[in-house]
C-alpha cells in the first residue's frame, strides 16, 4: 500500500471501527486481559521516550505526530513545550480535546489531519508513538526523511520489531484478532530503517514487551 493509502486505512479504522475501543484502552477503564498488557505496554513506552527528552521543555516546540486521545501530548505540555498535537483521526482529535486538563488546553494545539503536513512548520522534537507501526519501510523512511529537515533535536517514535515471531504472526495476518482488526502492523529491522535513512541518523533507544505489546523505540537525529 502507498502512504496515502494506509493513511485512509488507519482513519476509517480509528473514526468507525476502533474509536470506542481505543477510547477504553487509553482511559482508566476496566479491560480485557489481553489489553490490560497493551495499556501497561503503552504506558512504559511513553514514559521511556519522555526520558529521552529534556525534563523541562519550556520555550520547545514539540510535534506529537499521530497523537491519538492525547495522553502523551499533555505530559510534554505539563513539562513546559508548546505542543502540536495531531491525528488522522478526528474522532480521536474530539476525545483528546475533552480529556485535555483546563491548564493545558493553552499549550496543546490538537488537530485532524496528516502529520507530515509541512505547513504545521519546524520543531525542536517530533514525538510518533506507535503511530507510523503501519507503513512499508520505504514509507517510513520516507516519512522520516521528510521530516528531519524541520526538527532541530530528535523524533522519537515506535516501530513493530522485526523479530521472528512478529514476521511470522504478519505473514500469516494475525496480528490482531480477526474481530478487531486493525491495518496490518509491518515489522521493521532498525538496521535497515538506518541504512535507509538520508537527511538524518538512527539511533536503537530499547524494546517494551508486555504481554500482546511488543514494540521498539527509536531515536532519529539531524545528520551534522
Amino acid at each position: 500500500m502507498t502512504y496515502d493509502a494506509t493513511l485512509a486505512s488507519v482513519e476509517t479504522y480509528f473514526d468507525r471501527t476502533a474509536t470506542r475501543a481505543w477510547e477504553a484502552l487509553t482511559s482508566d477503564a476496566p479491560v480485557s486481559g489481553v489489553r490490560a498488557t497493551v495499556r501497561a505496554g503503552r504506558d512504559r513506552m511513553r514514559a521511556i521516550l519522555l526520558s529521552r527528552m529534556p525534563r523541562d521543555l519550556t520555550g520547545l516546540r514539540v510535534l506529537d505526530a499521530g497523537c491519538g486521545t492525547g495522553a502523551l501530548a499533555v505530559a510534554m505540555a505539563a513539562r513546559g513545550a508548546e505542543v502540536t498535537a495531531v491525528d488522522i483521526s478526528p474522532q480521536l482529535i474530539d476525545i483528546a480535546r475533552r480529556r485535555a486538563p483546563g491548564d493545558m488546553r493553552g499549550r496543546v494545539d490538537f488537530r485532524a489531519g496528516d502529520m507530515l503536513n509541512a505547513g504545521l512548520g519546524s520543531f525542536d522534537h517530533v514525538t510518533a508513538m506507535d503511530s507510523l507501526i503501519y507503513y512499508s519501510e520505504s514509507d517510513l523512511i520516507a516519512a522520516l526523511d521528510a521530516l528531519a529537515p524541520r526538527i532541530r533535536h530528535s523524533i522519537l517514535f515506535t516501530v513493530a520489531p522485526r523479530t521472528p515471531l512478529l514476521m511470522a504472526m504478519w505473514r500469516a495476518g494475525k496480528l490482531f484478532p480477526r474481530a478487531d482488526r486493525s491495518p496490518a502492523m509491518v515489522p521493521q529491522s532498525a538496521k535497515r530503517l538506518g541504512r535507509g535513512l538520508t537527511a538524518c541518523r538512527l539511533v536503537p533507544v530499547t524494546r517494551v514487551n508486555s504481554g500482546f505489546y511488543i514494540s521498539q523505540a527509536l531515536e532519529v537525529v539531524p545528520c551534522s
